[in-house]
Order: C-alpha cells, then structure tokens, then sequence
C-alpha cells in the first residue's frame, strides 16, 4: 500500500468557540497534542495544518506544520497543501475538534482502507453522506481535487460525495462529533468525564 501520512486539520478560526479550539483541554492535554499523536500513531509521519498567521503559535509551531493553500478556504486548503507538499502519500485526515475521536475509530478506518478508490470514509450517523475530516484520501484523489476546486467548490463532503469512495460504518457514533461552541464543550468535557476509566 501506499505510504500513509497523517494530517490534523487546525486552521479554523474557531468563531463560534470564541477561543482557539486546538487548545481546549477535555482532561490532560490540549485537544491538538492528542489528534496530533493518535494521527502520528497510525501514519508515518504526521503534520499539522495551519493557516500563514498561525505559524508563531506556540502550541502549533511545537509540532510538524503545513501551511494551507493561501487561495483556498475552509479545511480543503490544508488537505490541498499536505497532497501539494507530498504528492505521493496517502493522507490520513483528523479534524482538530473531535474529542470523542478514539484509536479504535482511527484503526477501524485503516482496515476498511480500499487504495483503490479515491478516498476511505465513514459514513455519516446522521445523514449516510461521507463524512471528510476522519478519512483517507489516496494520491489519486490530488487531480480531482484539484478539479474539483477549478470548478468554484470547496466543500471536501461534497467531494467526497460525488467521488469514488469507500464507505464504512461508525464503530462508535459519537466519534464524529465534533464540538464548536462552549455549551458544546462542556457538554462533551462532561461525557468523557463520566465515561469509565475517565
């Protein structure tokens, strides 16, 4: 198989949070360090992806970094950037905002991984649709990617819905849940509190 090199999505700009949400701490560590090491765990090799103003951020800048594709927006620029900066890899892709995201969610998603196809996703609990930012995207995707962006759209679900892609089932259907306001985060802080071994 391809080699395969991980990717945590941290270039968001955290609006509704109104705090940085790569910092958020469910318990432990900030919530960048942990999808940093479950991403380097599984991968090769592991980056972060951030946007040119945040290179002198202390917490990003301790890690490897990609910056994003400065002509795109939203979480596509840095899965752009990362196929742009090693062409020949498969991308494991992590949001940053995914505290329930587990070793066994990553693994599940690594076994199921088809190199045939473009991408490997999961599908949404919510909607069936594939779900982008816990996925793998093969090198073949980089071209109609590309294509994809020349077209006027953005939006890597979208992509990944009109694409060749594998889709698997969620072993746990909180793993996606991603949090992006406070009540959010601390309704999550909470359930992981409460969960045993916690």
């Amino acid at each position: 198989m391809t080699a395969l090199y991980g990717l945590v999505l941290a270039g968001g700009r955290s609006t509704r949070m109104r705090r940085d949400k790569a910092t958020l701490d469910y318990g432990g560590r900030p919530q960048l360090e942990l999808a940093y090491s479950l991403a380097r765990a599984h991968a090769r090799v592991a980056f972060v992806s951030v946007r040119p103003d945040q290179m002198a951020d202390p917490l990003r800048a301790a890690l490897p970094c990609i910056v994003d594709d400065g002509s795109v927006e939203g979480p596509i620029a840095g899965i752009v950037a990362a196929q742009a900066a090693h062409p020949g890899a498969a991308w494991l892709v992590l949001a940053c905002d995914l505290p329930f995201m587990d070793a066994v969610t990553v693994a599940a998603l690594l076994k199921g991984r088809n190199p045939a196809r473009l991408a490997t996703a999961y599908r949404s609990v919510h909607d069936g649709r594939p779900e982008p930012l816990c996925t793998v995207y093969e090198p073949a995707s980089r071209a109609p990617i590309l294509h994809y962006l020349a077209s006027g759209q953005s939006c890597p679900r979208k992509f990944l819905i009109g694409a060749d892609v594998e889709l698997l089932e969620l072993p746990d259907p909180r793993a996606l849940d991603n949090v992006n306001t406070p009540e959010e985060f601390a309704d999550a802080r909470r359930t992981l509190a409460a969960r045993p071994g916690s």
